[in-house]
């Protein structure tokens, strides 16, 4: 099986799966940084590409499996999916932005029940859901949070 350029760009978000350390970390850093394209911030437009990047994603994470091995470091587009699902409804605030960046690369480290678990279903399937799980957790945590902050202030 072969990638072609669109499918390797995608997949590794945008080349970021090819930077030799950290590359999930570049990739969440690149998916914060579109995030602050003008209206990128939009939640319509979020969920949509979130949920484009799932549909496309698992078929071009099942490619890079079979040329990489399981759960290939190379394939970063799962960081953008949650990365992005962590910054739903966010406002660009930079007091907002740097904690859930944080939080979500410190459970996408961890990764906590039932991600581990999630991650071990074979295929693309199993490359992404773990990072949409963790986007999820993350999202309550960052979520909840403002909502405190709001409260309190």
């Amino acid at each position: 099986m072969k990638l072609n350029l669109i499918e390797k760009l995608i997949g590794s978000g945008l080349f970021t799966g090819f930077i030799p350390k950290a590359s999930g970390t570049f990739a969440s850093f690149i998916a914060l940084l579109i995030f602050l394209i003008p209206g990128f911030e939009n939640p319509t437009i979020l969920m949509i590409v979130i949920s484009f990047s799932i549909v496309i994603g698992v078929g071009i994470a099942d490619k890079f499996e079979s040329i990489y091995g399981k759960d290939p470091k190379q394939f970063t587009l799962d960081e953008f999916i949650g990365m992005w699902i962590t910054l739903l409804f966010i406002p660009k605030k930079i007091w907002f932005l740097i904690p859930a960046f944080l939080v979500w690369r410190l459970l996408d480290i961890i990764k906590l029940f039932p991600a581990k678990k999630i991650e071990t279903i074979k295929g693309g399937w199993g490359v992404i859901l773990d990072d949409v799980i963790l986007g999820i957790y993350s999202f309550i945590i960052i979520q909840t949070t403002i909502h405190i902050i709001n409260r309190i202030t």
